[in-house]
């Protein structure tokens, strides 16, 4: 058993935080991260039914699990009702990545609730250590889908050197060796996404999830170009990490030309819709080649804890 001052806060087997990606992380995906030791989140969207978060909650909890709710700032700004749903389904963390922490901290303190937040930058990193923020998780650009700029061993060990709070790691994870690597480093855990679009309880599709095993790591491109096309309301300062297909290959360096284009925004709405691959995002991390076998997500956790186990071992040899 890996031991690390999150597991011990959070009564885990496993120092693994499944990434909460909005579409791919439902409540049957957090239970069996937990399941496997680690913990399981739920991702939220910009356009998520309060309900539906209530609802997914139960999961985690009809299998005596503890669970944990990923929350975007920018989008509670305009749906306030998200940050209730996600108390009510009584988690022990709450992250709120993506804008700013901080109105939201206390609210979730008086909860009874831990707080998390995303960083990408070492201003990112200020403002969440002003808003109070209990943990941290230093997201680099190799993450799949929503990320910044920075790449995670640089932005890791800047972060671990401004604070003492515990620092999750994001972007890149995907072996037993890598999450070794980022203990060794000094987080507290891996914070894991992309080893995990290919598991069973995954909430995306079967098309997908066939999509990312069969992709490597030179496949994905970091671009405006999905949330343009679809109207969101992400910050351009957070491009998503997306597989190449058709729709990237069109438009990406194109997105003053995307801004309106009223044919594109149909095409992405109607594949997404359609399940047609060629231009819908499907999101996923520069680990993505590592990813060959569909599994239960209890079954990721477990097989990563055990490799990362024998590297910490190998590298104990390496001092004499």
């Amino acid at each position: 058993m890996i031991t690390t001052a999150l597991t011990r806060w959070f009564d885990l087997d496993a120092p693994v935080f499944g990434a909460p990606m909005a579409g791919v992380a439902g409540g049957a995906l957090a239970r069996a991260v937990s399941l496997g030791g680690g913990l399981g989140m739920i991702g939220v969207g910009a356009d998520t039914d309060p309900d539906w978060v209530v609802e997914q909650g139960r999961l985690p909890a009809e299998a005596d699990v503890s669970h944990g709710v990923g929350l975007m700032a920018w989008a509670l700004e305009r749906r306030p009702e998200l940050l209730a749903a996600a108390i009510a389904t009584e988690p022990v963390l709450v992250s709120v990545s993506f804008g700013d922490p901080g109105p939201y901290v206390g609210p979730l303190h008086d909860a009874g609730i831990a707080v998390a937040t995303a960083v990408n930058s070492r201003a990112d990193l200020d403002r969440a250590l002003e808003a109070g923020a209990d943990v941290i998780v230093a997201q680099g650009t190799e993450a799949g889908g929503h990320t910044g700029q920075r790449s995670t061993l640089p932005l890791l060990q800047e972060v671990l050197a401004a604070t003492d709070r515990p620092v999750l790691a994001a972007g890149g994870i995907a072996t037993g060796a890598g999450l070794a690597a980022v203990l060794v480093a000094g987080a507290a855990g891996g914070w894991l996404g992309t080893p995990f679009l290919a598991s069973l309880e995954a909430a995306n599709t079967p098309a997908i999830r066939a999509r990312v095993r069969t992709a490597s790591g030179d496949d994905t491109i970091l671009t405006s170009a999905f949330d343009i096309a679809q109207e969101l309301g992400w910050p351009a300062r957070w491009p998503g990490r997306a597989l190449v297909n058709e729709f990237t290959e069109t438009w990406h360096g194109r997105e003053d030309e995307l801004r309106g284009d009223t044919a594109a925004t149909a095409q992405v709405r109607r594949a997404r819709t359609e399940g047609d691959l060629a231009h819908a995002p499907v999101y996923a991390g520069e680990s993505v080649g590592l990813l060959t076998t569909e599994r239960s997500a209890t079954d990721v956790v477990r097989a990563l804890v055990a490799d990362a186990e024998k590297a910490l071992q190998r590298a104990a040899r390496l001092v004499r």
